[in-house]
């Protein structure tokens, strides 16, 4: 079963739900090794993007994803939108104008996120950024093949060790780097946000 314009949205409206659910948990990561503004930057551009959809749903699921795109650049501060913003809007434009996306067409859209958030931010796996979690995600993605809903809950389980991985390691990119070897021993905001997100539309497309 492929997603529709209309599903994309649901994933969306589904992760705004649990952003705004974890915001003060994401809040709290972000203070001990941030500006403590990832929780609340999110909840404020995903809620921005419900907002978005609720004025008009575009027609194909690419569109759904650069309206995401777009809202999230122009309404987050800090390092989450320009990231985020840009994992969406290179999804879009890697599934184009399709009006349903199966199974490989997620693929290739969660790898062209990855691209763009490691275009964007530099970061590689090991630095402790959401790279740590998109990286295993879109490799799990890749080997389970299947339905939308089977790729999003393997890219969601890796996802979610992914963030894990990310407790031990000394950050090297972002403001939590300024630590050095303190940043060590906390969980990466970006990265529990990626699995959070990820859940949200796994959830969303096994629920379709």
């Amino acid at each position: 079963m492929g997603c529709t314009a209309r599903d994309v949205a649901g994933a969306l409206r589904a992760a705004a739900a649990v952003v705004a659910e974890h915001r003060d948990e994401l809040v709290e990561l972000d203070r001990a090794i941030g500006d403590a503004d990832h929780g609340e930057n999110l909840n404020r551009g995903f809620t921005a993007v419900v907002s978005t959809l609720d004025s008009g749903e575009p027609e194909t699921p690419g569109a759904v994803l650069k309206a995401a795109a777009t809202t999230l650049i122009s309404k987050v501060g800090g390092a989450a939108g320009p990231l985020y913003g840009t994992a969406f809007l290179r999804a879009a434009t890697a599934v184009g104008d399709a009006s349903e996306l199966d199974g490989a067409a997620v693929v290739a859209a969660l790898r062209a996120g990855l691209a763009g958030v490691q275009a964007r931010g530099k970061a590689v796996e090991g630095d402790a950024t959401m790279v740590d979690a998109l990286l295993p995600a879109v490799a799990a993605a890749e080997e389970a093949g299947g339905d939308p809903a089977a790729v999003l809950a393997a890219a969601a389980a890796a996802a979610e060790k992914g963030a894990e991985s990310t407790v031990p390691l000394v950050a090297r990119k972002g403001r939590a780097s300024y630590l050095g070897e303190r940043s060590a021993g906390h969980l990466d905001p970006g990265a529990r946000s990626t699995a959070l997100i990820l859940r949200a539309f796994a959830d969303a497309a096994g629920a379709a």
